[in-house]
């Protein structure tokens, strides 16, 4: 489990994570302490090296490392952006879940709720503007 403190809106919640997650958490967990001495309250991700070495990382470095593995992934756009965005990832991780719910037969309308808290929407009637994303994808691969 990972816990996310001090989200958007302030809030806290506890996220199930993929055992491939888990790993590659850890793998980094390893290496920032070879680096960067814990302390209480050191954030998870904080800048390795240089002026800001154990300061948590800030949206310009999230944006430049996103940036730089988009490109080594040969990520290109594919929608109205110029480029993918961090956000896009989020969107398409609760499209595909709600996909894969109605495939699966599962009643979309009692697994929101849990969506919503996994993504950390503070109303889950936010959550259901997904449901606009996987109508259009829908129509629009019907319509090709």
């Amino acid at each position: 489990m990972l816990t996310i403190r001090q989200s958007k809106f302030g809030k806290t919640r506890l996220v199930r994570l993929h055992p491939s997650a888990v790993v590659a958490l850890a793998r980094y967990r390893t290496l920032r302490s070879r680096q960067v001495r814990h302390t209480p309250g050191l954030p998870f991700f904080v800048a390795s090296r240089g002026q800001l070495l154990g300061q948590p990382v800030g949206d310009g470095q999230v944006h430049r490392v996103f940036r730089e593995l988009r490109r080594q992934l040969g990520w290109v756009a594919s929608g109205s952006h110029g480029a993918p965005r961090i956000h896009d990832l989020r969107h398409s991780f609760a499209v595909r879940r709600l996909v894969l719910w109605h495939e699966l037969g599962e009643d979309i309308n009692q697994r929101m709720l849990a969506l919503s808290t996994y993504l950390g929407d503070v109303m889950v009637s936010s959550t259901y503007w997904y449901l606009t994303g996987v109508l259009t994808d829908t129509e629009r691969v019907g319509a090709s």
